[in-house]
């Protein structure tokens, strides 16, 4: 995922600007973005009844017209590439109901001829605050928000106790297979890889045949490959799996391992997003998350590479100032 940030993309000549077939191609790319994007969102992903008779693979305009908030013959026109002017608050409305990560906002925004600013945002307003509070909820049992790329969206305190990498650092670095893949094997909080990165990698690529030319897909599949030989390796396997019940080990140098068994459940109107709860298979595995609860300051990996977690957290929020007095946005993950 990009890196929020508050600072505006780079500057680009305004619509009145460009010359009269730069505007022409631009509404052309934006009508064939909007197209495709509707396309891939479904009734049931916006909690709408599907109907009948149906002729169009995704929403019709007139559905993203009225979950926008915007007239009809405006979107209409705005698919249609005519030249048409669009406020800040119309795309953002409009990203929304077609439920756009950041990069296609941007690049909505980009074809629009708006300034588009990178704004960071909580847990709360990526998910609402009624599955924040679901979230919340199943404490003591960790659980967690993922988006079909596996990025942390939002968490439980459980889950952050477990998984502080993945959970209470900036959002663009909260990428579960990211982590997985990068970390050194003895520093890695799943002790049953083996089983469980292939089934994650084919749940992946399932997602991917949604995803394919992307930029923020493609770039983070390239990342991976280019960064991880066992991640290149299960990806060329071609596997596809469905999310599904698993059974994860998790290890802790603080308290030993501590056995899993992971639920997954689908998320009304948020396409693509599943609940992943995580339930311990005995008293001890309960026992020992507690124990872990309790620690202020654990150390995160192995006792030869471990370092606290206070100055872990510290060192990337200073990382992530000096990328944003640079103007740096780190790959999407």
């Amino acid at each position: 995922m990009a890196q929020p940030s508050s600072q505006p993309s780079p500057p680009h000549p305004s619509p009145r600007q460009q010359p009269p077939q730069h505007r022409t191609q631009r509404r052309t790319e934006l009508a064939g973005f909007l197209r495709s994007r509707r396309a891939r969102i479904t009734p049931e992903d916006v909690g709408m009844p599907p109907g009948l008779r149906r002729r169009t693979p995704g929403l019709r305009r007139e559905e993203v017209a009225q979950l926008a908030g915007v007239g009809v013959t405006w979107y209409t026109w705005l698919e249609q590439g005519r030249p048409i002017n669009a406020s800040v608050q119309v795309l953002d409305a409009v990203a929304r109901v077609l439920q756009l990560d950041v990069t296609e906002r941007e690049h909505l925004y980009r074809l629009a001829g708006i300034p588009f600013v990178r704004e960071p945002v909580s847990d709360a307003e990526v998910v609402g605050e009624e599955v924040l509070g679901i979230l919340e909820a199943l404490n003591p049992l960790p659980a967690v928000v993922h988006n079909a790329r596996y990025d942390v969206q939002a968490s439980n305190a459980t889950y952050q106790v477990l998984w502080p990498m993945t959970s209470r650092v900036a959002r663009h670095d909260r990428n579960v297979l990211y982590k997985l893949f990068t970390v050194p094997e003895c520093c890695s909080t799943i002790v049953n890889s083996d089983d469980e990165l292939p089934g994650m990698v084919a749940q992946l690529r399932r997602s991917y045949g949604n995803h394919m030319g992307e930029p923020a897909w493609e770039s983070f599949i390239a990342r991976l490959i280019k960064e991880s030989p066992l991640f290149a390796q299960l990806w060329a396997s071609g596997d596809v799996a469905a999310p599904g019940r698993r059974v994860k080990v998790f290890r802790h140098h603080a308290v030993g391992t501590v056995n899993l068994s992971s639920s997954s459940l689908s998320i009304d109107g948020m396409a693509e997003h599943r609940i992943v709860v995580y339930t311990p298979l005995g008293a001890e595995d309960t026992r020992r998350i507690e124990r872990l609860r309790t620690i202020p300051d654990p150390v995160v990996g192995c006792p030869q590479h471990g370092r606290p977690l206070s100055e872990i957290l510290r060192e990337k929020a200073e990382q992530s100032a000096r990328e944003g007095r640079n103007g740096k946005i780190p790959l999407p993950q």
